[in-house]
């Protein structure tokens, strides 16, 4: 609270960080915890053209457009150094469950689906068809392999994408 005090956000004379008062100031800074203690630069989010975009955790993918709310978003962009944007006002939302009951159609294909048949089943009303393979699958499963630190695993990425170009292998990153 001192040091709070002392850069002039806080009020010597009120009731401390937790009064009433000060529950703003409360939520920039946890917002500001997370950005610099939680969110690292090149694995959550990347920094394009001057913006923070984020990177979804689990394909990897940029999320451009997409933005954090609770203030987290305008955290990382003091945290980078870039301009901080005013926080979007979300006006009205939806699940995918209930976008897609508006469809009285559904279809879709995917490779992973009948392991979901029953959620599709349930919340959706489809039945999964499977379809057989045209060709036997040729794909060799391996077991997982464990890294010390990011230098390993990437070291190893790369050794496997070296072996890969000799043999003219195609090889998506």
């Amino acid at each position: 609270e001192r040091l709070l005090v002392e850069a002039g956000i806080l009020d010597a004379e009120t009731d401390g960080l937790y009064a009433a008062q000060n529950l703003s100031v409360v939520h920039h800074l946890n917002a500001a915890l997370r950005a610099h203690a939680i969110y690292q630069r090149d694995v959550d989010y990347i920094v394009r053209d001057g913006e923070v975009v984020i990177v979804d955790e689990f394909t990897g993918r940029t999320l451009s457009g997409r933005r954090w709310s609770d203030g987290l978003h305008q955290a990382v962009e003091a945290k980078e150094g870039v301009p901080v944007q005013r926080e979007n006002q979300t006006l009205a939302s939806i699940t995918f469950q209930n976008l897609f009951r508006m469809y009285k159609k559904l279809s879709g294909m995917t490779g992973t689906a009948d392991t979901e048949a029953y959620e599709f089943q349930s919340i959706y009303g489809l039945e999964v068809v499977v379809i057989p393979t045209n060709r036997p699958t040729i794909r060799k499963d391996s077991p997982d392999q464990v890294f010390l630190n990011r230098k390993g695993k990437f070291n190893a990425v790369l050794a496997d994408i070296e072996e890969c170009a000799k043999r003219g292998q195609p090889v998506l990153v």
